[in-house]
């Protein structure tokens, strides 16, 4: 049950982080929601949840916040954008250069927050992905590419899971999960499964992928 789950949504302060924060909250959720500007981050507070000035793809300063918080059962980083066009040509250095910070928010959150996640008694670690993976164009080389290095990462979180849990002889109770996004990233969509990260035990969850529909 979401019910006094602590959960944090990394860099979220898009539509989509909004939704999901206030689809958390009304669950029972304590939601921390982090961002880079204060002013985006009003909204989040106004719903209730509590803001924290954070960048997501610092791994400095996501550790700063997982010091701080302490337990946290939850960790789902939420930078985004997209960039593509102009067929394999087209996908020009800068373009990679603006979609990295998806990546690096994964990496940067996943690791500061792996030791609270694994002493949850059900933690969950999730990313959002794209069903372009599956079939990437020229035109969206690099979306694509920086959406399957994210899943890898998110995959390998998993396996890791599972061997500490395995090492310390326990029970598996923390689980890394993928959202694929069809066509582009809806807010109910995510809200939904982020609520529902906790109808399966982390077994049945743990390195699984959930298309968003």
């Amino acid at each position: 049950m979401t019910a006094d789950r602590t959960v944090v949504l990394a860099g979220a302060t898009s539509e989509a982080g909004l939704a999901a924060a206030v689809a958390l909250i009304d669950s029972g959720a304590r939601v921390i929601v982090t961002g880079r500007s204060e002013e985006r981050l009003v909204p989040l507070r106004d719903a209730g949840a509590q803001t924290e000035v954070a960048d997501a793809t610092s791994y400095d300063e996501m550790a700063s916040l997982a010091e701080r918080l302490g337990a946290v059962d939850a960790v789902i980083p939420l930078v985004g954008g997209w960039r593509g066009g102009g067929g394999l040509a087209g996908q020009s250095d800068e373009d990679f250069a603006a979609l990295l910070p998806a990546l690096q928010a994964v990496r940067a959150t996943s690791r500061a927050f792996d030791t609270r996640i694994r002493a949850s008694d059900a933690g969950r670690f999730a990313i959002v992905s794209s069903t372009v993976v599956t079939h990437p164009l020229a035109g969206g080389a690099n979306y694509a590419a920086m959406k399957a290095a994210s899943e890898a990462w998110a995959r390998a979180v998993a396996q890791g899971y599972a061997k500490a849990a395995r090492d310390a002889g326990d029970e598996l109770r923390a689980a890394s999960v993928v959202f694929r996004a069809q066509g582009g990233l809806q807010a109910d969509a995510l809200s939904r499964a982020v609520v529902a990260l906790w109808d399966r035990d982390a077994v049945a969850l743990n390195d699984s992928v959930i298309t968003l529909d």
